[in-house]
């Protein structure tokens, strides 16, 4: 995404040229990426209306409990994930935070499209993680497993170069680790054949991005 610099350029010019390159790319990027961002979402609607099931979860079911906190849960993953495709230094951190937020926002519409099939509201009157057992002991000020304090956003959004790839993958390491026990929740309360579905392919997908998160950190010496 980078533009190409000819080493023929005059020495005043090939600077400007470059920065001019990288902010052109970097803005077209974005502005795929954020496409990218509502496609999977309305695929992630598709997905939820292909597989509606015959007795809808209630109010206070671990499903619709599990489609509410996890589509909060997400919706931060988007938001780390756009950013270190913004700022990113590292190629493969801003590759990795783009797959994210792509993925998790199509995710995010397939939990939204349950709840509406099973006439339940986006939130509901329960506590977070109230649908899993010894579920609010895990929420702390009011943030559920692994998500990203406001302060810890705020100093990742004003890091550059190095430090900001090396935050980012740190956060999102600790936010997919969190994801992760919230689907083994899930897993182990869930009754629902579609929602055991998604949410095993959910597992597998994070514990694979967790991989890349872990190798890309020990490469960039985090």
């Amino acid at each position: 995404m980078t533009a190409s610099v000819t080493t023929d350029s005059a020495p005043d010019e090939t600077p400007v040229a470059a920065e001019g390159g990288r902010g052109v790319a970097r803005r077209f990027g974005t502005l795929t990426l954020a496409a990218a961002v509502v496609v999977g979402l309305l695929l992630g609607y598709a997905g939820g209306l292909l597989t509606p099931s015959v007795t809808r979860p209630g109010e206070n079911s671990a499903e619709a409990g599990f489609a509410r906190d996890m589509s909060t849960h997400h919706a931060q993953a988007v938001q780390l994930g756009l950013m270190a495709f913004q700022q990113g230094e590292d190629s493969e951190v801003r590759q990795i935070g783009g797959d994210i937020a792509t993925g998790q926002q199509g995710e995010i519409g397939t939990m939204q499209t349950w709840l509406r099939l099973w006439q339940l509201d986006p939130t509901g009157e329960q506590p977070a993680m109230a649908w899993m057992p010894d579920g609010a002991g895990l929420v702390r000020d009011g943030l559920m497993p692994g998500m990203a304090t406001p302060a810890e956003i705020s100093k990742l959004s004003g890091s550059r170069g190095r430090a900001f790839d090396a935050l980012f993958l740190q956060l999102m390491i600790r936010h997919h680790l969190g994801g992760i026990h919230m689907i083994q929740g899930i897993l182990d309360e869930g009754h629902d054949a579609d929602v055991l579905t998604v949410a095993q392919t959910m597992k597998n997908t994070q514990q694979t991005d967790l991989t890349n998160l872990q190798a890309a950190l020990k490469r960039l010496g985090g």
